[in-house]
């Protein structure tokens, strides 16, 4: 079986304002049957009139006036009991703020007692030491890696970075090798080509 839900406790405020609610309803509810009974003393007024019964009318009509006085006073009863109902909620709601911003000052205070200048320092000085732990540690584990070990380091470091930066490390183009051919011969002179002519050719061009 479930627990269960515990009912929400009601005050002495909330008590005094369901009293003072209660005795409005009343007060309205009262102003009703004043306002129906006017209603009714002009009618009989207005008969007796019409029947020539005029002592009669006037008896009616000074009735209808007398409950006249008591419905402006109900009026301004309501108007009265409205008002403090109004005060007593809002006096209710500006408690709640009140105790909301006693808490959060207290919570303001336990935060700066927790965060006070020593813990501060402290802290620091922790995360220095922790840096230098650190640093002594990848000192250490660099002089004992060789030059090769600490390049093939360094590039898995920046492959890592690219790779968290979203970027694709550019590498560099490979162009295709050149052919290596034999040079062409070059083209002889013409004195070169004469030299080279044999001499029984000369004489029987001469």
């Amino acid at each position: 079986m479930g627990a269960k839900q515990s009912l929400p406790k009601i005050t002495a405020q909330d008590k005094a304002i369901l009293d003072l609610k209660l005795q409005r309803d009343k007060l309205r509810q009262y102003q009703k049957t004043i306002q129906h009974i006017l209603d009714r003393e002009h009618a009989i007024a207005k008969t007796h009139l019409s029947n020539g019964q005029k002592d009669r009318a006037m008896i009616a009509l000074r009735r209808r006036k007398y409950q006249e006085g008591l419905l402006v006073k109900t009026d301004q009863q309501l108007e009265t009991l409205e008002q403090l109902v109004s005060t007593i909620e809002f006096s209710l709601v500006e408690v709640s703020v009140l105790h909301g911003l006693k808490q959060g000052n207290e919570v303001l205070k336990e935060i700066h007692r927790e965060m006070n200048l020593e813990s501060v320092e402290k802290l620091l000085e922790e995360t220095q030491e922790a840096r230098e732990y650190q640093q002594e540690i990848g000192d250490m584990l660099a002089n004992n890696l060789t030059l090769d070990e600490e390049e093939a380091v360094q590039e898995e470091l920046r492959q890592l970075q690219a790779e968290a930066l979203g970027k694709v490390e550019e590498r560099p183009v490979q162009l295709p090798h050149v052919p290596t051919t034999q040079p062409m011969p070059e083209t002889p002179t013409v004195e070169e080509e004469f030299q080279t002519v044999p001499a029984a050719k000369v004489a029987v061009a001469a």
